[in-house]
């Protein structure tokens, strides 16, 4: 793996280290584009249950001589595929840990001590694996997820600042920022499947976070802003109202506005069958629309949700690129006041005007296509439609996150929140239950973090005091009793005997689990008096607290 001139000057300019030579080789292809048809033929006969397994496998020898093998072999009598994978890859399996969560211990001690587990050392990649080097120590989520994923670690980087590893935030800083040099984006994670994606732009977000700890000046990282807003902007000055390109759409006034993308439409590799099957469920609609309407929802991180949907109940009617997103929309706002401020203190006054005035046009064409008066809320918007879309969803906190809602609005939108988004166990993702794991009855962490600041910022802290202890006990009831954090809960009741983690979706629930440890771990910090503080694996959850 190489990089470009302009990459090692960046890296070096910012403290880096440009060399991942400590890393063991990358494979540069994705492992459909480097098996082909063994690729092929293990996801769609089953080998592994989960389709994620085989695109993090380990060669046990290069790639090329698997091909090879594979070719020569297949056609022989007695063939045996699952015996041939066995035979040339292995499982990728996580690093091994001692660590043994003391039960008597409290949540702050838990998630401190978790951390290290979580953590993952560039030296120990192995050789020509899908994973893509990093120059350093990086956390992971955990579970079935044994890479760096990008909005996720935002979340994450909230708990490791209130647990004082700021070593571990200047290495996610730096990988972040050699990942903007290497390949002119962050990808959705460190994967060579991953590549043709992003996901939420949280890069301006982590580098404010970086500043107000004292990790890292955020001036520092203003050439990597602007080459990420790149990016998210590529094409723009050649679209028409009505047009779309990559992800940027132009709206009927002229407007520019943003949508997830990805590169490519063909089916996930880590969902290869799950896809495969998905598009069968829409006969009317080309398989690669359907597919890259997939991988775009991925790009979101609501992977998936009746959000992205035209029939709630059939994923194949997925329209992610037809949707204006709310959420997106506004991390891009959040960038580019950044890359305006950062560009005032470096003296380039043009920059500074140039992106103040494009957050400001941002701002204005939001509040005309995506705010619903009648709703009280900013929804997703159907360009391809030119109509809202009719699902209301936790994305309408966002624009109070990041400071772009008025204060009318954000008045508005807290109402509407109260009155039909909170749940007995913390902030529903949608009003609509289904199959999804973005749909009630679930709630995840990073969703509960941004309507609690951005409710907060805007003085509703009535509102985000009670969602943050909803929340709490939520998460603390399901610790008392497991012993555990995971990726998702379920929000259906503040009974604490019957707190559990989230269902539905492509996978099992997962343990682990970094946002989640991340948002917590914050909460705990903002909120002392809560009695999750008091909760341990060996004593019985708390209720919900009165206030």
């Amino acid at each position: 793996m190489t990089m470009t001139d302009a990459a090692q000057r960046s890296l070096a300019a910012g403290g880096m280290t440009p060399d991942v030579a400590h890393c063991a080789p990358s494979d540069v292809l994705t492992p459909a584009d480097r098996y082909q048809q063994l690729f092929v033929d293990v996801q769609t006969q089953r080998v592994f249950p989960d389709s994620k397994t085989f695109v993090d496998c380990v060669p046990t020898r290069p790639p090329a001589e698997i091909l090879r093998r594979y070719r020569e072999d297949v056609a022989k009598p007695g063939f045996d595929l699952a015996r041939f994978v066995a035979s040339h890859f292995t499982l990728e399996r996580p690093p091994a840990s001692h660590y043994l969560s003391d039960p008597g211990q409290g949540l702050v001690d838990h998630i401190d001590g978790l951390w290290d587990v979580l953590t993952r050392l560039p030296e120990a990649h192995p050789a020509y694996s899908s994973l893509l080097p990093l120059p350093r120590p990086y956390v992971v989520p955990g579970g079935r997820f044994h890479e760096l994923y990008y909005w996720d670690s935002y979340f994450t980087m909230l708990g490791l600042a209130c647990s004082n590893r700021h070593d571990l935030l200047r290495s996610m800083a730096d990988n972040f920022s050699f990942l903007i040099d290497t390949y002119g984006h962050v990808p959705n994670g460190n994967r060579t499947y991953y590549l043709s994606r992003s996901q939420p732009p949280m890069y301006g977000l982590m580098v404010a976070l970086f500043e107000s700890h004292g990790v890292a000046r955020a001036i520092q990282y203003l050439p990597h802003l602007r080459r990420e807003y790149d990016f998210w902007m590529d094409g723009e000055a050649s679209l028409a109202p009505g047009e779309a390109y990559r992800h940027v759409v132009c709206m009927p006034d002229g407007s520019r506005l943003n949508r997830y993308w990805d590169e490519r439409d063909t089916p996930r590799e880590e969902g290869y069958l799950e896809d495969v099957n998905t598009a069968r469920q829409a006969p009317n609609r080309r398989a690669g629309e359907v597919y890259r309407d997939l991988r775009a929802g991925a790009a979101s991180g609501w992977d998936f949700s009746s959000r992205w949907l035209d029939d709630v109940n059939n994923l194949g009617s997925i329209r992610t690129t037809a949707c204006v997103p709310v959420d997106l929309n506004s991390f891009l706002f959040a960038s580019e006041r950044q890359i305006a401020t950062l560009s005032k203190a470096t003296g380039d006054s043009d920059a500074a005007q140039a992106f103040a005035t494009r957050a400001q046009a941002r701002r204005e064409a939001m509040s005309r296509y995506l705010w619903c008066d009648d709703e009280g809320a900013f929804l997703d918007y159907d360009w391809q439609g030119g109509e809202p879309r009719p699902r209301l969803s936790a994305a309408l906190a966002t624009p109070l996150f990041v400071g772009l809602a008025s204060r009318e609005q954000a008045r508005r939108s807290a109402q509407t929140i109260s009155d039909r988004l909170v749940a007995p166990g913390g902030l529903r993702t949608t009003q609509t239950s289904g199959l999804q794991q973005w749909d009630p009855p679930n709630g995840w962490a990073p969703l509960q973090w941004i309507a609690i600041d951005g409710l907060r910022q805007y003085g509703e802290h009535r509102l985000a005091s009670d969602i943050a202890h909803r929340w709490l006990s939520t998460v603390s009831a399901l610790y008392a009793r497991e012993n555990k954090l995971v990726e998702k809960y379920s929000l259906h009741t503040s009974d604490e005997m019957c707190a559990s983690g989230g269902g539905g979706g492509e996978y099992p629930l997962q343990d682990g689990f970094g946002w989640t440890n991340g948002v917590v771990r914050r909460l705990l910090g903002d909120y002392p008096e809560h009695l999750a503080h008091q909760v341990t694996a060996q004593g019985r959850a708390p209720g919900r607290v009165r206030r």
